[in-house]
């Protein structure tokens, strides 16, 4: 047995982004001992205590001699046991068990049982996608993580079920020229989008279905204020099954923060339906916007990107967890800043709040038994504060609904509205295809305020008033224009209209959480 050098690759994690990891080992004569270098993580400097019994279990034991173990770049963090794998295989090529070098290109992802099986873990897809950014071709992958990992193209997967699986590939590798057997390919499924529940279920309310409408097409925040029962929840619940559905590219983006918070081998088939996350009015700021202890994980508003956000009762979250949603909701990200570690996260999400007018909920009309006094019901609707709600492009009434809307015809359903949104999407995408922008909401307010897409004094007149008046922030009046250009695409129109710029500011009106 000839010891030596060896080495093999793997990936970390900082967020979403990866760092691309050369594992090298060297074994030297010396007293038993195993080190590893280049900031491992508690779970991460718990391999040799994994990798030793691993290896024995599966005829290959480590050399009772000195093992030292480097992970490069050692400036960057390493965390988790999907290290033990890699360490394992450089280990070994060390020790010459593995019959040559050809582990040394191929990235290694896994945790290993004492027993030698390789089990699966979390963040398999953007390890991967990191991978084959930097020209990898090569990859080997737990069982339970080859379906996600079959998803990046480009790549070859190989499922590993255990140590010796492994150990046997390189050996045929080098005695027999062999090459490493790929995972059995799936058949490749077209992204599909989930059915879900229609907005023709909804009755009534159709100035809240406007407003759905115009939150889909343009990227617009909403809130829907109103006593409890009117359908608010069900109308959050089927804003994304009027929303295109995502592409590739988004649906791997999504995909990828499922796989470092979901069950291992969650993500198997790629889904292009927007994600719906509506979180607990008592989660916590790391709840909502990430973190924790240790590894800082994406929040609810990552796992809702490029879909729906719903707080319902939304007075009744923390303050805290509120006003940390501002600066996501312009920035399109959130960061987690730590002591020696900065991590961002995507959160270009869709928010929808919902809001009783009162503690009771009872707080509507007349004739209704409220048991809130005035001081309650103002301490209430203080909760969502003037900055966030100025951030917030459309807020509707949604009124009990009246025995005479059983009569009526059934509202249109989704797929109906789905593709009116498609058609006015489209429109904006051939608009602001120079400035990069999708969708209305994301267009900066001086492209609107200056030519070609400065509307005339005339149609801005009752805007321009609001603002004088100061009923209006700036960033208000940029909002209202936005709206006003979505409903013009809505109705086929190439500019807004005075009566489109009237509906953006009423479908903003500031008394919504007091009334």
């Amino acid at each position: 047995m000839t010891f030596g050098l060896g080495s093999t690759r793997s990936v970390a994690l900082s967020g979403l982004d990866g760092t691309l990891v050369d594992v090298e080992a060297h074994i030297a004569q010396g007293l038993p001992h195993f080190a590893i270098g280049g900031l491992p993580d508690t779970a991460c400097a718990q391999a040799p205590d994994r990798v030793r019994p691993a290896a024995a279990s599966s005829g290959v034991p480590v050399p009772p001699h000195r093992v030292t173990v480097n992970l490069s770049p050692a400036s960057i963090p390493k965390r988790g046991a999907c290290f033990d794998l890699p360490i394992a295989v450089a280990v070994l090529a060390a020790a010459g068990l593995l019959g040559g070098d050809a582990a040394r290109d191929v990235v290694h992802l896994g945790e290993l049982a004492l027993d030698g099986r390789v089990r699966g873990v979390r963040g398999i897809l953007p390890a991967v996608l990191e991978a084959a950014r930097r020209g990898v071709r090569h990859i080997v992958v737990p069982l339970e993580n080859v379906a996600e990992a079959q998803l990046v193209d480009g790549v070859v997967v190989h499922g590993a079920g255990s140590l010796a699986d492994v150990v046997r590939w390189y050996t045929a590798a080098a005695e027999r020229g062999e090459p490493l057997p790929s995972a059995a390919t799936r058949e490749v499924r077209p992204a599909v989008q989930r059915s879900g529940p229609d907005l023709a279920d909804v009755v009534g309310q159709p100035e809240a279905r406007l407003a759905i409408e115009l939150a889909a097409t343009g990227g617009h925040h909403l809130l829907m204020a109103g006593p409890p029962g009117v359908g608010k929840t069900m109308l959050a619940e089927r804003l994304v099954t009027v929303l295109p559905p995502l592409s590739r590219e988004e649906a791997l983006e999504t995909h990828a923060i499922r796989s470092l918070t979901g069950q291992i081998g969650e993500v198997a088939d790629l889904d292009c339906t927007p994600p719906f996350v509506a979180p607990h009015h008592s989660s916590s700021v790391a709840a909502i916007a990430g973190g924790g202890s240790g590894i800082a994980l994406p929040g609810a508003i990552s796992r809702a990107h490029r879909g729906v956000l719903f707080l319902d009762e939304a007075p009744e979250f923390k303050m805290s967890v509120l006003q940390t949603l501002r600066q996501p909701l312009e920035a399109g990200e959130v960061v987690i800043a730590r002591a020696r570690q900065v991590v961002s996260y995507p959160a270009r999400f869709l928010l929808v709040l919902a809001a009783n007018p009162c503690p009771c909920g009872r707080a509507w009309g007349k004739g209704l038994d409220c048991s809130c006094s005035a001081m309650e019901i103002r301490s209430y609707a203080g909760k969502l504060s003037g900055p966030l709600l100025d951030r917030v492009d459309l807020q509707v009434h949604v009124p009990p609904v009246q025995r005479a809307a059983f009569g009526d015809e059934a509202g249109e359903p989704s797929a109906v509205v789905a593709a009116r949104v498609a058609a006015a999407r489209a429109a904006q995408r051939d608009r602001w295809r120079r400035g990069g922008w999708v969708v209305n909401g994301l267009v900066p307010g001086h492209v609107l305020r200056r030519p070609p897409f400065r509307l005339p004094a005339a149609t801005t007149a009752v805007l321009d008033r609001t603002l004088d008046t100061g009923r209006l922030t700036l960033r208000g009046y940029d909002r209202v224009l936005r709206v006003a250009w979505s409903a013009a695409d809505l109705a086929g129109r190439t500019v807004p209209g005075p009566d489109d710029v009237v509906l953006g500011l009423t479908l903003r009106s500031g008394e919504l959480v007091a009334a």
